[in-house]
Formats: structure tokens, C-alpha cells, sequence
């Protein structure tokens, strides 16, 4: 096999996992191309002749990820996403594998699905997601951890949501499929995957195939008003916890725009912009193909 590597060193803990992955898969004949960036690189000019290759692996956080699928978008290369980052969100919602032998071996045995992609507009800016994006206080989570995902990992995120009890409330007016409400609350989420840290559920359904994204409204006057839908979103293992309590209100449909008073800083796949409300969403449906291990099939086939 021929595989391109797409390696970004600023994500995670800067372990070097992606060359454990090389040396375990690397077999007589296979070639592997490492292309690296540390954020000065456009990921995109390391991807211009990624049709050359078998497969590619996207070696990062769910940024990275998120920003390769993209680009390859609708182009039928398989894409690994490999857990380099602080969260690997997108790993947890495929169960797959976090060890690099047991990674490799799933690339050899080449099982596959192809998966929608979210693709948000904001500020005259297009970027792709592959889990969820949003605005108000995930973003402002997203934002805060930011400065402390080397030190805590995971926690950063944690440690971020207790420290910003009281975020702003504004006025949302959300056009779904053409059809407009307007709602108070904390933030939207745009969800294509619905996992998140700590195994958290947003919402009961997991279904990133259906060409359809879950439009998440926070209702909630203020973070501990959440506290509920969190609850039942770690309780929702075996399907027994499907109310996320009235704290959020969920919709579905593929384009959305949203506008917010005041307006509400954007995320996508955890990537804090400086950008504001308006946006829209639109889903693309089937756009990526991704290595999926045998608990993954099994869930989304």
C-alpha cells in the first residue's frame, strides 16, 4: 500500500504515536509519505496529490481531521483519522482503536464507510466539520480550554465549562430547511456526530450518515441549567435515556442559518474562531470515507 501521512505537530501532547503507527504498519513493498505542518503549512498544499496514494492518514486533533476530510471531500480516498490530539472526538464516536498497531491493522484490513460532512460559511470563511460546530458557549468553552489542552487534556474542556457558570443569553433566530424560530438561549450546536468529551451524548440519535445534521438549542438560562441534559447524555449507553430534559431543544434539517443578538463567537469540531454570528450550515452528504474497526461497522452500516 501507499499511504500519505498528514502529520500536524502542534496537536496534542506532541508524543510522536504517528511513527509507532509507520513502524507497525510498514510491511515488504508499502511506502509512506509524511508530510508535516506546525500551523504554517496549509494543510491543504500537503494534500495536492493525496489521489496518488491508497489511503491518507490525518494525524491530529478533530481540527485536523475535520480540515483534511474537507479537502478530500467527495474524492473517495479513504481517510484515517489518528488520535493525535487533546480530545479525538471523532475516534470515540467511531469506536475505533487509540493504540497505533491496533490503528495500523485497521487500515490493512481496509473496512470503510463513507460519512456525511457539515460545511459552515462565517464571515465570508467556509470551513468543513466532520462532528458538530456552534456558537455561544461551546465556543466559549472552546475558547478557554484552549490555552490549557497541553497541561489537562480532556480536563482543559472541563475546567473551562465550571469557570464560566453565567454565559450570555441572546435572542436566536434559526431557519431551518427554510422554516424560521426564534428562541432564547446560551448557544446552538449544528450536530453530525453526537458524542462529545467524557463520552457525553447531545443527543440520543447518532446517526452521521442520514444526510441530516441535529439542530441543538441551549434553552437553558444559564450553565447549570444543563446539568440534566448532561446527565442523561452520560446515562444514554443503552438507548434508556432519550430526553435531554427541556434545557434543549432539537431539530433537524441539512441547511441551516442562524443569527444571534447579541451576537455569538463560532466553533467547528473544537476549533475556537475569533468569528461571530451569522452563519450557515449546509450538510454534505456521504462526503468523506473513513476506516471504520468492526464495532464501528457494526454501528453505522
Amino acid at each position: 500500500m501507499k499511504l500519505l501521512i498528514v502529520n500536524n505537530l502542534a496537536s496534542g501532547f506532541g508524543e510522536g504515536a504517528i511513527y509507532d503507527f509507520v513502524r507497525s504498519f510498514v510491511s515488504d513493498g508499502d511506502e509512506v509519505c509524511i508530510r508535516s505542518t506546525d500551523g504554517t503549512t496549509d494543510l491543504a498544499s500537503l494534500l495536492d496529490n493525496a489521489s496518488a496514494y491508497d489511503a491518507v492518514i490525518a494525524s491530529g486533533g478533530d481540527g485536523t481531521v475535520a480540515a483534511v476530510c474537507y479537502e478530500l471531500r467527495y474524492s473517495n480516498i479513504p481517510v484515517l483519522p489518528f488520535p493525535a490530539g487533546t480530545a479525538n472526538i471523532l475516534t470515540l464516536n467511531l469506536a475505533s482503536p487509540l493504540e497505533p498497531h491496533a490503528l495500523a491493522k485497521l487500515v490493512k484490513s481496509g473496512q470503510t464507510l463513507d460519512f456525511d460532512l457539515g460545511e459552515i460559511e462565517v464571515a465570508d470563511k467556509t470551513f468543513g466539520f466532520a462532528i458538530m460546530a456552534g456558537a455561544g458557549y461551546d465556543a466559549a468553552i472552546m475558547h478557554d480550554a484552549k490555552p490549557n489542552k497541553r497541561l489537562l487534556g480532556p480536563m482543559a474542556y472541563f475546567s473551562a465549562a465550571i469557570t464560566n457558570p453565567l454565559p450570555e443569553v441572546s435572542k436566536l433566530s434559526i431557519t431551518i430547511d427554510g422554516e424560521t424560530i426564534e428562541r432564547e438561549g446560551l448557544g446552538i450546536l449544528i450536530v453530525n456526530f453526537s458524542k462529545i468529551q467524557f463520552d457525553i451524548s447531545v443527543t440520543h440519535e447518532n446517526e452521521p450518515r442520514d444526510g441530516q445534521f441535529e439542530v441543538v438549542v441551549l434553552k437553558a438560562e444559564n450553565a447549570f441549567g444543563l446539568i440534566p441534559a448532561v446527565v442523561a447524555g452520560l446515562l444514554d449507553r443503552g438507548g434508556d435515556f432519550p430526553d435531554r430534559s427541556d434545557a434543549l431543544e432539537i431539530h433537524r434539517g441539512s441547511s441551516i442559518e442562524v443569527s444571534a443578538d447579541p451576537p455569538m463567537h463560532v466553533q467547528y469540531d473544537g476549533e475556537a474562531t475569533e468569528l461571530t454570528t451569522p452563519f450557515t450550515a449546509r450538510i454534505l452528504k456521504g462526503a468523506t470515507k473513513l476506516f471504520v474497526s468492526d464495532e464501528g461497522h457494526s454501528l453505522f452500516s
